[in-house]
């Protein structure tokens, strides 16, 4: 199943957005609940990649991901499509790229106003609007063209990338190939090897800034 083709497309093409200017406000701390990524590549151990849900702006979506997760389904897929630049792709495929099962998909929630920045998570899906199943993308820049509006009916945003986004430009940089009907596949497959809900999240603590060298 081939997704987000004329997405990537518009998404290459479009100008980038001007830069704020003065001072931010300071994002709320996720509160969850959170999912963790154990990722691996043969036997080299990639890491963990950490998600926060947002189950108050994309309550079936969340649902749908958690379901998933605590059914085991995702344990030993794959991230079958990888584009540097643009985002990863992952949760339907086994190594071999055979489907696995789903149960029927959901509405789509792209209307919650959660963006396609770098590190959102997002359901996949076909061309039809209400048909994401199991299958979810990690943003790796801001492709503001899959949101709702800009990009038709867009895509679904449900999450974000807490801790771990070392390890998606890790995945992001690994040699692809086409296999079949498929494109952008990993030469050598990158796997879910455990995937799991944690009760809590801490943050981590942030590195010291480096001495000034003269």
């Amino acid at each position: 199943m081939q997704l987000l083709t004329l997405a990537l497309v518009l998404a290459q093409t479009a100008t980038p957005a001007a830069a704020p200017t003065g001072p931010q406000p300071v994002p709320a701390a996720p509160t969850g609940p959170f999912v963790a990524f154990d990722v691996a590549q043969g036997r080299t151990i990639f890491g963990t990649i950490t998600i926060a849900l947002d189950p108050e702006k994309s309550p079936i979506s969340v649902g749908n991901f958690l379901k998933y997760v605590r059914a085991g389904q995702y344990e030993g897929t794959v991230f079958h499509r990888v584009m540097p630049g643009f985002m990863i792709q992952g949760g339907g495929f086994t190594p071999e790229l055979e489907e696995k099962p789903t149960q029927a998909p959901i509405r789509n929630e792209a209307r919650n106003g959660l963006r396609n920045s770098r590190g959102a998570v997002a359901m996949a899906r076909t061309t039809a609007s209400d048909s994401a199943t199991s299958q979810f993308f990690i943003n790796l820049k801001d492709n503001h063209m899959l949101d709702f509006g800009i990009g038709g009916a867009g895509y679904a945003v449900f999450g974000e990338v807490v801790e771990g986004m070392d390890v998606v430009e890790r995945i992001a940089a690994v040699p692809t190939t086409s296999r079949g009907q498929h494109q952008n596949v990993p030469m050598m497959a990158v796997v879910i090897k455990k995937a799991r809900e944690l009760e809590t999240w801490t943050p981590p603590a942030p590195r010291p800034a480096e001495p000034a060298k003269p």
